[in-house]
């Protein structure tokens, strides 16, 4: 729980809400679980519906700039139709499928600097009001880690994540954001690169990777353009992660030079697309890097550890939560839709 209020809109006496998730980070697509504690106010009163909202920090890009906002990109009713008693207290179980899309928040423990909420609108006697708001941790997906990993064992390192509003063409996305986690080069591809994003769009029959080379301005005439590749894996697909990956990048790069320094998007089935931001609706081109903190951008471990993040943009788990809290607080109107 991140916070508790009253409910603001019935004033002085009305029911409290409190929402409580399962312990553990919860998967993309898997079930998100908990219970919604009720305790009734100084009045009986008709509990209309119990509603979750899944919101997220998204970062969207305009003529303008940059800017951030809140967007909600999925809602639940858990409960409702009952009358709950003055002073009664109520425990509503609940269980939901998260979306398969849903953004990765930690890996191997860590924070990722990714905001994810799940917010509780009370809709009582004709009135609403989001009476509380929790941090949603989300873990990778098998897969999703088992290339993470395998970028880690290749020698790159974490750099930062955000959340991109916009839509990847070419891809079967479903959410109006995608994830973005930006990697420093390993040490052999340092001369080409200045980072690597890979994006993951999960669904109920697989993983689409798609992976951005950030090129250095200048490579084969390239003038700081990307590069984007797109590859299908299954959920359950047993492979050599490390030469399955370094295999895509050495591709990524190599189709650069090919394309003789103009952008070039192309999947492991052959699609290739050209104009727009290179593939992306609403997509990023260059730009130097972005929230890059202390201990950032060395921090690989052997082994299974992988890609072991550490510190996140400077801020620890603690710090996070705080974040959550201050980024979504006085935000009750659903910030940018």
């Amino acid at each position: 729980m991140v916070f508790k209020r009253l409910l603001g809109s019935l004033g002085v006496g009305g029911p409290t809400v409190d929402t409580v998730l399962d312990p553990g980070a919860a998967l993309p697509g898997g079930n998100l679980s908990g219970r919604v504690h009720l305790k009734g106010g100084n009045a009986d009163f008709d509990i209309e519906h119990i509603t979750l909202e899944l919101v997220a920090r998204v970062e969207a890009e305009h003529d303008g700039g940059e800017s951030e906002g809140v967007l909600a990109f999925e809602r639940f009713t858990v409960g409702g139709g009952f009358r709950l008693a003055a002073g009664e207290e109520r425990a509503v179980p609940f269980g939901v499928a998260l979306p398969w899309e849903t953004p990765i928040t930690e890996l191997y423990g860590q924070p990722l600097g990714i905001v994810l909420g799940v917010r509780t609108e009370l809709s009582v006697a004709g009135a609403k009001d989001k009476g509380d708001l929790d941090q949603l941790t989300v873990g990778p997906l098998p897969v999703q880690e088992a290339i993470l990993e395998a970028l880690g064992q290749l020698g790159f390192g974490f750099r930062t994540a955000d959340l991109e509003y916009g839509r990847i063409g070419g891809t079967g996305q479903q959410l109006p954001f995608y994830q973005e986690i930006e990697l420093t080069p390993a040490p052999q591809y340092a001369h080409q690169v200045n980072e690597i994003e890979v994006t993951f769009l999960a669904g109920p029959a697989g993983v689409e990777v798609v992976l951005e080379a950030d090129k250095r301005g200048g490579l084969f005439g390239g003038g700081g353009q990307d590069t984007l590749a797109r590859y299908t894996v299954g959920h359950h697909d047993v492979r050599d992660w490390n030469a399955e990956v370094d295999g895509w990048l050495r591709q990524l790069i190599e189709r650069r030079a090919s394309y003789g320094g103009h952008g070039g998007y192309q999947s492991h089935d052959g699609y290739q697309g050209h104009g727009g931001h290179h593939g992306y609706d609403g997509h990023h081109g260059h730009e130097e890097p972005r929230r890059s903190g202390p201990g950032m951008g060395t921090a690989i471990a052997a082994g299974a550890a992988g890609l072991a993040v550490g510190v996140v943009g400077g801020m620890v788990a603690a710090e996070v939560v705080d974040e959550v809290g201050d980024f979504f607080e006085g935000d009750d109107e659903g910030g940018e839709d």
